[in-house]
C-alpha cells in the first residue's frame, strides 16, 4: 500500500495552514508588540521634549527632537502616524495620563 499521495496532501494542507494562519498570526502580534514600543517611546519622547523646550512656539523643535528620538532607537514612523501618536502623547500628558517614568522607561503601554 502506498501512502505518498496521503503525505504529499497532508504536507500541502499544512503548508497552507502555516502560510495562511500562522505566519500572519505572528506578523500580527510582532506588529502589536513594535506599536507598543513605540507608543511608549513616543509618550517618553514627548515628556522630554516638553522638559527641554519649555518656551511658546517651540513646536517644530519639540517634533524634531521627538522624531530625532524614535530614529535614534530605531523606529521609522511616517509623518501622519507620527502626528498622529504625539497629539494623543501631548494629551496624554497635559491630562496627567502618561504614568511615572522610573529609570527612563515604564511598563505602562
Amino acid at each position: 500500500m502506498d501512502i505518498t499521495g496521503i503525505v504529499e496532501a497532508a504536507a500541502v494542507l499544512i503548508a497552507a495552514i502555516i502560510t495562511g494562519f500562522i505566519v500572519p498570526y505572528i506578523k500580527g502580534k510582532i506588529s502589536a508588540e513594535n506599536q507598543r514600543q513605540i507608543c511608549k517611546w513616543v509618550k517618553i519622547a514627548v515628556a522630554a521634549a516638553e522638559q527641554i523646550f519649555t518656551a511658546s512656539g517651540m513646536g517644530a523643535k519639540k517634533k524634531g527632537f521627538v522624531l530625532d528620538f524614535l530614529q535614534d532607537h530605531g523606529f521609522k514612523v511616517n509623518e501622519d502616524s507620527l502626528n498622529a501618536l504625539i497629539e494623543a502623547a501631548v494629551y496624554e500628558l497635559k491630562n496627567g495620563l502618561i504614568p511615572a517614568v522610573i529609570g527612563g522607561i515604564t511598563d505602562e503601554p
